[in-house]
């Protein structure tokens, strides 16, 4: 049976007393001093001290004793409707005398997770160290709601416009530097001290804008820190440690999605000018592709470039992927495997979102990968002869020792090669990118590149290619019409120039008028 205990109280002190009311004495005999609290004479007045309660809560484990108490209402019918809030939770089960943190709690349920990827647990643990510990660490899981939780993202928030300004700081020190530097190199012998000294300061100060944090928590980076919270925070609710999942009721900044959009002539000749890629996401023309690619046909890698540009295997993929799961007779490779990177550590790890798929290949591509066995083979049989050591990996793209390549060696390769020939900048995630733009323009069916990218669905395919599939519809309307055999066409006429109307009267096109169908006109009709 429910029965709540509302007193006041104050912090006043004075003279104590027993519960006869008897004096209380010192050792010395003198009184003895201490806080009032339900005892202070003033507690009849309105303004003064404030509302506690007090419940009994259902004996817990060997008949222990269970009594929630809290102070700091104004009002005893505040003090009451906290009583009885607490009392039904404690009914539902959860354990309302508990002082577990949101800290403690969020390492412990974190050390649970045992199915989550390295990149995943990753993340995670920085979530833990850069926000949830200094924002809610100290919190008491059974007290967490959701101002907690806003207060913790207007603090990310205020603390992106201070990295922003941060940002800004360092581009000017850059450009001042710069500015420093060329003065220095580009003056007469023999050169003033001064200008060496001013590009000496100009480096120092640099150097602590560089030092300060710039990069920003983005609307994506929210969003998971959003989402990691939430799913810590609902299974407490589960067990019954809260009531709600209140990471699930807060809105962070809308993330959108970058979209990719390819290099034509007018976006490389603005980004020559300013310096600023159009979207995160950029992918090559097929005209710039096949550049690359011709660009590097006696490149080492160059088999590991095709199968990335026409295939679109992720770099881990890749880096991942073993002769065992290379069938040249079927023409199919199976990606089954990805090598990431946490903290620049290599993990093995199953493909993202755990998506275990076959790609076809084609006649080049066999060829190629065929004649790329062979090269492997006469270079461990080289390496042997040389050192007596081979490493025997099973890797399809290896060292010449046969040992794995690190996944980052692969883009920093890609980053140098591509800038020999001068072509816009795109990152190699964004080579597979292109490989779905050069699938969906030959007209393979955006399901067939959803599973061949490994995309979890349609719907991602469809979201990151809009801009290239507003192409192809163009050309699927103009090939729907091309279809239709026809004999007679109406003939559009032309719009006259001003000039051209003033000069001349437009004639009517009489064999344009002996085809074109009868239409009726108002009058007619």
């Amino acid at each position: 049976m429910f029965e709540d205990k509302t007193y006041k109280r104050c912090a006043c002190k004075g003279p104590l007393t027993n519960e006869e009311g008897k004096p209380l004495l010192n050792e010395d005999g003198t009184r003895k001093i201490g806080y009032l609290e339900k005892r202070c004479p003033k507690l009849k007045k309105r303004d003064h001290g404030s509302w506690y309660y007090s419940i009994e809560l259902p004996a817990g484990p060997g008949g222990e004793r269970r009594r929630p108490k809290k102070g700091g209402f104004k009002t005893q019918e505040k003090a009451a409707a906290a009583a009885a809030k607490v009392y039904q939770e404690a009914m539902a089960g959860i354990d309302v005398l508990s002082d577990q943190t949101v800290g403690d709690y969020l390492r412990r349920w974190l050390g649970n997770q045992h199915d989550l990827k390295a990149t995943t647990k990753k993340s995670y643990e920085d979530y833990l160290r850069l926000y949830f510990t200094p924002y809610l660490g100290h919190i008491k899981l059974r007290e967490l709601r959701p101002r907690h939780i806003e207060e913790m993202f207007a603090a990310i928030q205020a603390d992106n416009k201070v990295k922003e300004k941060n940002q800004a700081a360092a581009q000017l020190a850059r450009e001042a530097e710069k500015k420093a530097h060329a003065a220095w190199r580009d003056a007469t012998a023999p050169r003033d001290p001064q200008l060496r000294e001013t590009w000496n300061e100009a480096k120092a100060h640099l150097k602590a804008a560089l030092a300060r944090p710039r990069r920003q928590t983005g609307p994506a980076t929210q969003h998971r820190i959003k989402m990691a919270l939430s799913s810590a925070v609902e299974d407490a609710r589960k067990r019954r440690m809260i009531t709600d999942n209140w990471a699930s009721m807060i809105q962070t900044p809308r993330a959108r999605k970058p979209k990719a959009l390819e290099w034509t002539a007018a976006r490389v000749e603005a980004w020559r000018k300013t310096g600023k890629k159009p979207s995160p996401v950029m992918v090559w023309t097929p005209e710039q592709t096949g550049k690359f690619l011709d660009s590097v046909v006696y490149d080492r890698l160059y088999p590991l470039w095709v199968i990335i540009a026409f295939l679109g295997l992720r770099r881990g993929e890749a880096c991942a992927l073993s002769w065992a799961e290379v069938d040249l007779d079927a023409g199919v490779i199976h990606i089954t495997e990805e090598i990431v990177t946490v903290a620049y550590e290599p993990h093995e790890d199953t493909p993202k979102s755990d998506n275990i798929r076959d790609i076809s290949l084609d006649e080049d591509t066999i060829a190629l990968l065929q004649w790329w066995r062979g090269r492997q083979q006469a270079e461990k049989q080289e390496w042997l002869e040389s050192t007596g050591e081979w490493t025997d990996s099973g890797r399809v793209f290896t060292l010449e020792d046969g040992t794995e390549y690190h996944p980052q060696y692969f883009s920093d390769r890609f980053e140098r090669l591509y800038k020999k020939v001068d072509l816009p900048p795109i990152r190699l995630h964004d080579l597979r990118h292109g490989s779905a733009t050069l699938a969906l323009r030959a007209g393979v069916a955006m399901v067939t590149v959803q599973r061949r990218l490994g995309h979890s669905s349609i719907r991602v395919t469809s979201d990151i290619y809009t801009t290239v599939l507003a192409e192809v519809e163009r050309e699927a309307a103009e090939a729907t019409v091309s279809v239709v055999p026809r004999s007679r066409k109406r003939v559009i006429p032309q719009p006259q120039t001003e000039d051209k109307a003033a000069g001349e009267e437009q004639q009517e096109d009489p064999e344009a008028a002996e085809e074109a169908p009868d239409v009726p006109t108002e009058d007619a009709a």
